[in-house]
């Protein structure tokens, strides 16, 4: 029927119901009900409340109304709308009606059932949008029943406020109250109601109705409250309009503000204080989970915060080991890091504290215990070219300071943004107060208990005997300080302290506490806390005067001589203002104050100076850099800067030097330092006709060396340009690290840099303030092209009268000159004449070294060709081996930089196959036979002693050999002798041959071991344990046996018949307790190996399979014994449960770190888009007999828990990504989502148990909702519906409501339609 007609019909009613002809609502309904298409009707709603409003305002027709809600012939949500926006406006004029539209909302606010029909829920949602301008009011296009069901409620709940507000006379400025599109003081509250008629104002019966109205309000509001479903409402509004939900947040806050400056509002106190506690609740609403479902139970024990226990004073709950984890992988020397440790530790321990949903103190306990670990487990070190405890103690003492200063920081940023929002609102409430100076330490509280409960675990506390003076010069601080206090006297300075240093009795908490006061994280009341410094240090001290510090000799002015040098280098500085006056003293003081300088500051104020590295490394770098001069004319300003130069790289290139380094972020920042030094060094003549390089520091040669050797360390330049796979959160990197990325980094580190200029943070410019682009220096570039040539193809040859082609002739000369100079007269060794390039004989009849004086970049260019004749000729018989390991080494005294050269050719031909094996028997070639059996019988012992077996390698001695490239390499590598002065070399070709050898079938390593081990024997553990991590190069079972083993020791037992769940889990069983045993053998933990071992596996995706399968066989065991029928004590007991739970929660938490420092982001995609499909949809083998369950169950919680934290660990939960990182976690997510939800529509069979399935969706999505919501917004709607529709046909409604809770806005319409199922 058209809605004239209705209109018509309607009017003839309630006309004669005037006349007395009064009918009963029901014939009405029922006559009406015929002149609908269907219920509820648009149209029949809309007539009557026109007709209500206010032309036939007749308590017959809101009769009428009362019962076609009921009856469902009218629609709520669209009556209300319609309602809302005619009655609330006008409520002064129509008291009477407004009260009848507050019953009526009281009564049907919820009443909002299933409609048949989606075209009719379109046009409702439609009409309420229409009537309220919902679009128009929160920028967002209404096409959703859900969706207006939500705004129309929260319009509806803001207008009540405001029309109270305005009841009431008091009024919120326009800014702190957005206009919306009725009630309240808008222009709705035209001239006919808000002046109204004299009629209208004298009649107190009105006025009391408006009165009290007023009140029925605010206490119909509260009355909604009270109910989940408003809740659900109100909280889809804060999650995805937050500021729209502020909004009414502060209306509240102002009521609450003026309740007591009006006496007749008193009566409001409880109204407005019982609608202010729900208004809380939708902050910290929480879904219930179905516990009558075994699933439930789980979710929500596991939810649960852990358990926090210590034993043996060694630290608190596994639930931490990714720290222990992380920061034994940052020593591995073999990888450095490409991003700061500092940033990395802070987002990981952020992840960690709201998945362990522990408290700030417990994260930062167990942080420092982590650390502390670190540091024990270099009390027995293996002997080696590995960084060592100076690294270590960088972590526990600058890294780890300098990550909680970031945390706190962060909350303080976020705080005043908070607080600042708090101020202004007290303004306007005229409260005046001060704002809460609490708001910003609860982390910092956290902090400072974290320290004082670190001196209950002396076990970890006592310091290694290096750094013991400086712990007790820390305790001895503080009790000066407090001796000082007591008698009212200032502190006197720092420095050594004689006598008194040694019964100070300080610990690794003494220079915990240091490191936190330099960086403002806490104050010296810490000196004052119990048991923090003993009485009997306090009471006798040493009143003997403090031996003066030689940094304040220097700073009074003293010059720079061999004495007080010496005491520099072996002092760490104390200040910042002693760094910058030693930088500039490197800069622009003589030549030999600029060594010094240079050397000083990378002594012990950059291995120990843990107060002031960071500023210290930033110095260090820029030190590379060094700036041109005004006006400068000459060829190049670096060559006034030599004697620094040569001295700081030198002392740069330590092991350990470059780790510190690499830990503080500053790897891309050392490579563009270096690469405008390479290009200009490079590009020069030398100077000097020495015959060696290596002799002279100061060379143009040796300088270049140094710098180009130092840059190509920071990436595998002798590996071929794989596909790049970079951890966004600073982990692993498969594939390899290419210049190109490394100049990525700095060009993203310096617009970044500019985007944050009133940032602290960045004090220092970096080496370049502009983007650097390796297109920009044609020399490097040119070498760096034709390296990744010869890496990935052979050479081609050159045409006679090429330029490079005459230098390569050269430097064959000068090869074979020295090597008929160093050769007997009697020798009968062939002359290699056609080794030259041209095939022509070269020309020895001079000195040919006094002809080479070429620019480095020159010889370079030519080496390759060098390298191919030379290899060739031994090939073939006209170079001997030993005029062939002598011609490199010349080469290298020659030009270092060669070197690298040397190994990027040297190793690409192994990997190519094309030379033959050389007899490695003693006479042509060095032999291993003297120790290659115990060498081997050490390898199996330390293999078999974390659970793996491998066969013998060697069957006969004799006949041991080795690719002839390879041959050469090692041979040169051990003619060079182990000092510091080449120390840069070693590191340099140790990594390159190790990677070489393990890339060889099997034995090669050892071999290549056992030559190095009788070089040097004190390196001898460390060379056996290196070789032994190559087994996991060649065996993928040995890999699974590896696996296992860390499995079996985490959790304290290596035999059947330990229990799972009484024994108890160990960080140390995993790392050790140290890295080696004492014992004449070497020894490490299965972690440890995994550790050193991980990112050299082949096929690194097997990783992933067999970590899947390990925790679901733990987790599936866990169960079994949590229910098994033969532990009555344990059956069905919360406790055990919850025990049980816990130790699943750690299997999966080793699983996703061990998957993460194999493989990165790329094993965490491969986790989500194959693994565990694969295992889901793959038929598993009935285990243990009779499986219940519980089992399956577990199971699928366990590979949930592992998914979600192998996600966090690469991405973390929030947004602070980079675009591409947070694109990829949308996109990978997204992928798994829609697998799932696949499943879900039956569109995919699955293989493994129905409960395993069931509990692994539920649990995955509990687990996201709970601690990865930004996850979900990701996720494509259309998914979260078919996720939600299948976890209501599993009777989760309420986690089904949540996962679409946090969908986003486009999910608000899905989310509200599930209101329904709430209780």
């Amino acid at each position: 029927m058209a809605s004239v007609e209705l209109e018509r019909r309607v009017v003839e009613l309630v006309t004669d119901a005037a006349k007395g002809k009064e009918e009963s609502v029901v014939i009405w309904a029922m006559e009406l009900g015929q002149c609908v298409e269907a219920a509820p009707s648009i149209e029949l709603g809309e007539v009557v409340v026109t007709q209500l409003c206010f032309r036939h305002n007749k308590p017959c027709l809101w009769k009428f109304l009362d019962f076609c809600l009921s009856s469902g012939l009218l629609s709520p949500l669209h009556v209300l709308s319609l309602l809302s926006a005619r009655v609330i406006p006008q409520r002064r004029s129509q008291p009477e009606a407004y009260r009848l539209f507050l019953e009526l909302l009281r009564r049907y606010a919820f009443s909002f059932g299933p409609i048949a029909r989606d075209g009719h829920k379109e046009k409702i949602a439609e009409s309420v949008d229409l009537a309220l301008q919902l679009s128009e009011t929160y920028k967002v296009h209404v096409v959703e029943f859900g969706h207006a069901l939500v705004l129309f409620f929260f319009s509806t709940f803001i207008s009540l406020i405001d029309s109270t507000l305005d009841d009431w006379g008091l009024k919120m400025t326009s800014r702190k109250r957005p206009r919306l599109a009725f009630g309240g003081s808008t222009d709705h509250d035209g001239g006919e109601d808000s002046i109204g008629n004299e009629n209208f104002r004298s009649n107190e019966h009105q006025e009391r109705i408006r009165t009290m109205n007023s009140f029925l309000a605010i206490e119909v509001l509260g009355k909604l409250t009270e109910s989940r479903k408003a809740l659900v409402l109100l909280r889809l509004v804060h999650l995805n309009m937050p500021e729209k939900f502020n909004g009414l947040l502060q209306r509240l806050r102002f009521l609450e503000a003026r309740q007591f400056a009006f006496s007749d509002l008193n009566s409001a106190v409880q109204l407005l204080a019982r609608l202010s506690v729900q208004l809380q609740r939708v902050l910290g609403f929480e879904y219930q989970l179905n516990k009558r479902q075994f699933i439930g139970v789980l979710l929500d024990i596991g939810s649960q915060k852990p358990t926090f226990h210590c034993n043996s004073g060694f630290g608190p709950s596994t639930c931490w080991v990714p720290l222990d984890i992380y920061m034994e992988n940052a020593m591995d020397g073999k990888q450095l890091s490409i991003k700061s440790a500092i940033n990395i530790l802070a987002e990981g321990i952020m992840t960690l504290q709201v998945i362990n949903q522990a408290s700030w103190q417990e994260t930062f306990l167990a942080l420092w215990l982590s650390a502390l670990r670190l540091v024990q487990r270099e009390r027995d070190p293996l002997e080696g070219p590995v960084p060592h405890l100076e690294s270590r103690l960088c972590v526990l003492l600058s890294i780890v300071p300098l990550a909680i200063a970031n945390i706190l920081e962060d909350e303080a940023n976020l705080n005043s943004s908070s607080l600042k929002d708090t101020a202004s609102r007290n303004v306007e409430n005229g409260d005046g107060h001060e704002m809460n100076s609490k708001a910003n330490t609860s982390r910092k509280h956290g902090l400072i208990s974290s320290l004082k409960v670190l001196g209950n675990f002396s076990g970890l506390l006592c310091p290694p005997s290096s750094v013991s003076d400086s712990a007790n010069s820390a305790a001895t601080k503080a009790a000066r300080f407090i001796h000082n206090s007591n008698n009212e006297r200032d502190a006197s300075g720092g420095g050594s302290c004689g006598d008194t240093c040694i019964k100070a009795g300080g610990d690794m908490r003494h220079l915990i506490v240091e490191a936190c006061i330099a960086r403002n994280l806490i104050d010296t009341s810490a000196y004052f806390w119990p048991g923090y410094v003993s009485a009997s240090m306090i009471s006798p001290l040493n009143t003997s005067p403090v031996q003066k510090s030689p940094w304040s000799t220097f700073m009074e002015g003293a010059p720079l001589r061999d004495s007080l040098i010496n005491s520099l280098i072996m002092t760490p500085a104390s200040s910042l203002e002693e760094i910058e006056k030693l930088y500039h003293i490197a800069l622009n003081g003589s030549q030999e104050e600029k060594s010094a300088a240079a050397k000083i500051l990378c002594g012990a104020s950059l291995r120990s100076g843990w107060n002031i590295q960071e500023h210290v490394v930033h110095f260090v770098v820029k030190l590379l850099c060094p700036p041109v001069p005004p006006n400068y004319t000459g060829p190049s300003h670096l060559i006034d800067h030599m004697s620094m130069l040569s001295a700081i790289l030198f002392e740069a290139s330590t092991v350990d030097t470059v780790h510190i380094l690499s830990l503080h972020g500053m790897v891309p920042e050392v490579a563009v330092s270096l690469i405008p030094l390479c290009e200009d060094l490079g590009s020069l003549k030398p100077t000097s006709n020495n015959k060696s390089s290596m002799g002279d520091e100061s060379s143009v040669y040796m300088v270049f060396s140094l710098a180009f050797l130092f840059l190509l360390r920071l990436w595998k330049f002798y590996r071929p340009p794989l596909e790049q796979y970079i951890a966004e959160r600073g982990g692993a990197v498969v594939g390899e690290l290419t210049l190109e990325y490394l100049l990525i980094l700095h060009n993203n580190h310096v617009a970044s840099a500019r985007n944050e200029t009133n940032s602290s943070a960045h004090q220092y410019e970096s080496a370049s303030e502009k983007p650097m682009y390796i297109d920009s220096y044609p020399k490097l570039q040119a070498w760096y092209s034709q390296n990744k040539s010869c890496v990935a193809s052979t050479l081609s040859g050159l045409s006679s009268g090429n330029p490079v082609h005459e230098v390569a002739n050269k430097i064959l000369s000068m090869i074979y000159w020295k090597m008929t100079r160093s050769r007997a007269p009697s020798s009968n060794s062939p002359a290699p004449s056609s080794s030259s390039v041209s095939g022509s004989p070269a020309d020895v009849g001079e000195d040919v070294n006094q002809r080479l004086m070429l620019p480095a970049w020159d010889v370079l260019e030519a080496i390759p060709f060098v390298l191919e004749a030379i290899l060739t000729a031994c090939s073939h018989g006209r170079l001997s081996s030993r005029d062939l390991t002598t011609g490199l080494r010349d080469l290298v005294e020659f030009l270092p930089a060669s070197l690298a050269t040397i190994i990027s050719y040297f190793s690409a031909e192994v990997t190519r196959g094309i030379w033959k094996p050389v007899p490695m028997n003693g006479t042509d070639w060095p032999s291993p036979a003297a120790i290659l059996k115990s060498v081997e019988s050490e390898i199996k012992e330390i293999l078999e002693a974390v659970g793996v077996s491998v066969p013998s390698c060697f069957t006969d001695i004799s006949t041991v050999m080795l690719p002839l490239p390879l041959a050469a390499l090692v041979s040169l590598t051990i003619t060079f002798k182990l000092e510091k002065s080449v120390e840069y070399i070693h590191a340099v070709a140790g990594l390159a041959l190790e990677n070489c050898a393990s890339g060889c079938p099997w034995p090669s390593m050892p071999i290549v071991g056992c030559l190095w081990a009788q070089k040097v024997r004190r390196w001898h553990h460390f060379i056996v344990v290196s070789c032994s991590r190559s087994v996991f190069t060649q065996n993928k079972d040995a890999v699974a046996q590896l696996l296992r083993s860390c499995f079996s020791s985490f959790f304290g037992f290596r035999h059947t018949s330990t229990s799972l769940l009484s024994s108890q889990s160990s960080v140390s069983g995993l790392l050790g307790y140290t890295v080696t045993g004492c014992s004449a053998h070497p020894s490490v933990a299965p972690g440890f190996l995994y550790l050193r071992s991980c990112r050299t596996i082949p096929v690194v995706q097997y990783v992933n399979n067999v970590i899947v399968e390990l925790v679901a066989e733990y987790a599936f065991k866990l169960a079994s014994k949590w229910a098994s029928t033969d532990s009555p004590h344990l059956n069905s007991t919360q406790a055990s449960l919850s025990l049980a739970i816990s130790k699943a929660k750690e299997a999966a938490t080793l699983g996703a770190c061990l998957l993460c420092v194999a493989g990165g982001v790329r094993l965490v995609q491969e986790l989500y888009r194959e693994t565990i499909p694969t295992w889901l949809l793959s038929p598993k083998e009935e285990k243990l007999g009779e499986a219940s369950s519980v089992s399956h169950v577990m199971e699928g919680y366990a590979m949930a828990y592992l998914v979600i934290l192998a996600g966090s660990i690469e991405w973390g939960f929030g947004d602070k990504l980079p675009a591409c990182a947070l694109s990829r976690r949308a996109s990978i997510v997204g992928i798994h989502m829609d697998f799932l939800a696949g499943v879900l529509e039956g569109n995919i069979s699955l293989g493994c148990d129905p409960a395993t399935w069931k509990s692994y969706v539920s649990c995955l999505v509990g687990l996201m909702v709970n601690f990865a919501p930004t996850w979900i917004k990701d996720v494509k709607v259309e998914t979260l519906r078919k996720l939600a529709g299948g976890l209501r046909g599993w009777h989760e409604c309420e986690l089904a409501l949540s996962l679409l809770e946090r969908g986003g806005a486009s999910a608000i319409g899905s989310a509200a339609e599930l209101v329904n199922v709430l209780n």
